[in-house]
């Protein structure tokens, strides 16, 4: 795993991707150290006297060649929306890279990502780096509405795109917990997923049910990211663990769900 940094990288690129999602692109004027998928960055929010501590996000995309990390930031509180307010040509302090990674999938494995809300950046990272055959590759998305489901393009390049809308603008209507990808587990070898507790959890007892290899990267609030704060403790198997240093990917089985 590589070591963990702190740098200044320069905004790039800051694009509304619709009212409340921001695509975020920074570049590092040195070489990025590999950040694998499921591990998250801690940035500094700028120029506040009432936010002291880091936001957690994980990883969009990277482009090693042109040293870039892209985030997607959604607005959710007064943190996230300062960060979505930078201008091109400003820095931010950014440490990464942080946590634990998901395991890849072996190369003829049909795998199925899920990913909810915020979710879902991860899920395209993990789709681009597992290097696997479109087709054996189902990616189901989760979100409100047809608007706050975002990058669709980019997503549809590493495997098969379904979506579930929790009013029918898009794709099946419900969460994605109900889309009909679930009625067919066994034919995966692996499932990953990322979003709310709650989603993760409905996806943790059917993949569970259908004896399928399932893990999930838990979105708990992480502030410092070194396991010093104690603020993102998750009761497991193995005891209390940080989710900042031991996940944030976890097994399924590791977990006291």
């Amino acid at each position: 795993m590589s070591k963990k940094e702190v740098k200044n990288l320069v905004v790039v690129e800051n694009v509304a991707l619709n009212s409340t999602n921001f695509l975020i692109k920074l570049k590092s004027s040195e070489s990025i150290p590999k950040i694998e998928p499921g591990q998250f960055v801690n940035v500094e929010i700028k120029d506040t006297n009432e936010i002291f501590l880091r936001r957690p996000f994980s990883v969009f995309d990277m482009d090693y060649t042109e040293n870039t990390m892209s985030l997607i930031v959604k607005i959710l509180g007064r943190g996230s929306k300062k960060l979505t307010e930078i201008k091109k040509g400003e820095e931010l302090s950014v440490v990464f890279p942080l946590g634990k990674t998901f395991t890849y999938p072996d190369i003829n494995d049909k795998i199925l990502l899920v990913g909810g809300g915020s979710g879902v950046a991860p899920m395209l990272f993990l789709a681009k780096e597992a290097g696997l055959k479109k087709d054996n590759v189902t990616m189901l998305l989760g979100a409100r509405t047809s608007e706050d489901h975002i990058n669709v393009q980019k997503y549809e390049q590493y495997g098969n795109l379904y979506f579930t809308t929790e009013d029918g603008s898009l794709g099946e209507k419900g969460f994605v917990t109900a889309h009909s990808v679930f009625k067919n587990l066994k034919t995966y070898n692996k499932i990953y997923a990322c979003g709310p507790d709650a989603m993760m959890k409905s996806i943790a007892k059917e993949a569970d049910k259908a004896g399928v290899f399932c893990e999930v990267s838990l979105e708990n609030l992480m502030a410092c990211g070194f396991g010093v704060c104690l603020c993102c403790i998750e009761p497991t198997v193995k005891g209390n663990l940080c989710v900042c240093t031991e996940g944030p990917v976890f097994n399924i089985n590791d977990l006291k769900w």
